[in-house]
Formats: C-alpha cells, sequence, structure tokens
C-alpha cells in the first residue's frame, strides 16, 4: 500500500517505514550498548528527534514509530533468550563479545523479529537487516548477518537456505 507522493516524489510504502523503523531501531540498540542508555530515555529521545527529521543536515526517513518501540522494547525484554541464539548461530572461534556493538544491535533486531513476528516472512526480515549491514560496513559483516539470521531462520521458523552449522 502506498501512501499519495508530493509532485516529483516517489510513493511512501509502508515497507519503507518499516525499513526505517528497522534501521533506527538498530542504531538506538547500539546508543543504548554504548552509552547506557535506557529504552525509555532512547525511545523519547527517537520518536521527538530524530525520526522522519532532520538532524545535523542529515534527514533521517519517516518511520513506522510502532515498529521502532517493538523492536527496541523485544530486543530488551528478549536479550537473554536472544544472546544464546545468536551465540549458536556464531562459529565457535566468534563469540557474541568479539563483535562490535553495531553488529550486534543488528543481529538482535533481527534474530527478535525471527522469532517474535510470524507475520513477517525471513526473506524480508533477513534481507532488511543484511541491507542495514551493508550501511554500516563493505567487508564481510552483511555477509555474516545473512549466515547467522539464516541458521536461526532454521532454528526458530524451520525455513532458511543454507545448510545448517549444527
Amino acid at each position: 500500500m502506498s501512501e499519495p507522493a508530493s509532485p516529483g516524489q516517489p510513493a511512501t510504502r509502508h515497507a519503507n517505514k518499516r525499513g526505517a523503523a528497522r534501521l533506527a531501531a538498530v542504531q538506538a540498540l547500539y546508543q543504548m550498548d554504548v552509552a547506557g542508555s535506557g529504552i525509555f530515555e532512547i525511545t523519547a529521545e527517537y520518536e521527538a528527534f530524530r525520526l522522519g527529521k532532520e538532524v545535523d543536515g542529515a534527514l533521517y526517513r519517516e518511520a513506522d514509530a510502532q515498529w521502532f518501540r517493538a523492536i527496541l522494547a523485544g530486543v530488551v525484554e528478549n536479550q537473554k533468550t536472544i544472546d544464546p541464539i545468536i551465540r549458536q548461530a556464531l562459529t565457535e572461534d566468534w563469540p557474541l563479545s568479539r563483535l562490535d556493538s553495531t553488529l550486534r544491535a543488528i543481529l538482535r533486531a533481527g534474530v527478535y523479529e525471527l522469532m517474535k513476528r510470524e507475520d513477517v516472512p525471513v526473506a524480508v526480515i533477513v534481507s532488511e537487516y543484511v541491507d542495514i549491514a551493508k550501511a554500516f560496513y563493505e567487508e564481510d559483516e552483511p555477509k555474516l548477518v545473512n549466515a547467522v539470521l539464516d541458521r536461526v531462520s532454521r532454528r526458530v521458523r524451520g525455513e532458511g537456505r543454507g545448510k545448517d552449522a549444527s
């Protein structure tokens, strides 16, 4: 479903708003991890000053605020379940603690959606978070995100493309 477009602008699809919400959620999770900020403080900051706003000359895309809040709250509430699932999907020489904060945020958000948002197809979740990884990394990290989310999708949903590492 599309919203009316402004002259000269393409229509905004709801999926784009969810994609923007996913990116904002990853950034917020990163900020919570690095700065030790709380979920209420971060949620209020993003909704008041970032989602769909201009910050330091950069325009944040309009995001689905409800989706943003659901990802943040879901990751925080389920982190004790999410982190072991990520650890199982990583190779033994790559413990979760070895990953940088951005990569941990991407994987946590992706695993949360795979676990709790069965209404969203696996392919959409994996593709969206691989794209987010590509926005931050140029090397092997997007491939790692793809591999981990694919392994997790097979374990939690019985879906996935690659070979199971277990």
